[in-house]
């Protein structure tokens, strides 16, 4: 409650005083932020796991010896692209991110200091852009894959690995909806710490 000087006149020697009732600015509810953090953990998990035991192996010939065919087994794993290394890097970081931020909320404010909350925003932005890039790069060898390129002469692998492809595509999918989801987060923080107040973890 704050009291104004509107400049009335004084009655009985007195000057009447206004009282202006200032509003509380409305903060954004706890809930919404864990949920939305619980789900981007749910979905950087989901991407990491997928992506880090994605591997298949198949049979084919390697060489034609006049009517002999010589076989051999390849095997397509993530480890042999940097980009799908680095895909599952992003990710993992990412979880680890949540998992602590999920944690420390659990354990209640005795971790808390101030400045806290600024903290955690500027951290959940980093995430959103470290899961971005990696998505991103692993989308772009996974479309090379996919159909790969006539001008380079890459030949698609994804028509003898398709278990594989379906898999990094799966991956994928989880971890652009992680990119959403803490986006998401991060305008809501963003939120309280425009109203001035720390926001939720």
């Amino acid at each position: 409650m704050a009291v104004e000087d509107c400049g009335k006149p004084c009655v009985g020697g007195m000057q009447k005083e206004e009282v202006v009732v200032v509003p509380c600015p409305t903060k954004v509810p706890l809930w919404p932020l864990l949920v939305l953090r619980g789900l981007a953990l749910c979905a950087t998990v989901s991407a990491t796991l997928v992506m880090a035991f994605n591997k298949q192996t198949k049979t084919m010939v390697v060489a034609l010896i006049g009517n002999t065919t010589i076989t051999g087994s390849v095997t397509a794993k993530f480890q042999q692209t940097p980009a799908f290394v680095f895909f599952v890097t992003a990710n993992a970081i990412a979880t680890l991110h949540n998992m602590s931020l999920l944690l420390l909320r659990y354990f209640g404010d005795r971790f808390y200091l101030k400045g806290f909350g600024l903290l955690i925003t500027i951290s959940d932005m980093v995430m959103v852009a470290l899961v971005s890039s990696g998505a991103a790069a692993a989308a772009s060898i996974a479309e090379l894959g996919k159909n790969g390129n006539s001008h380079a002469r890459w030949n698609r692998i994804c028509g003898r690995f398709n278990t594989f492809c379906d898999h990094t595509g799966g991956a994928l999918i989880a971890s652009f909806i992680a990119v959403g989801l803490l986006m998401a987060l991060n305008a809501l923080s963003t939120i309280n710490l425009y109203k001035k107040q720390e926001p939720q973890y």
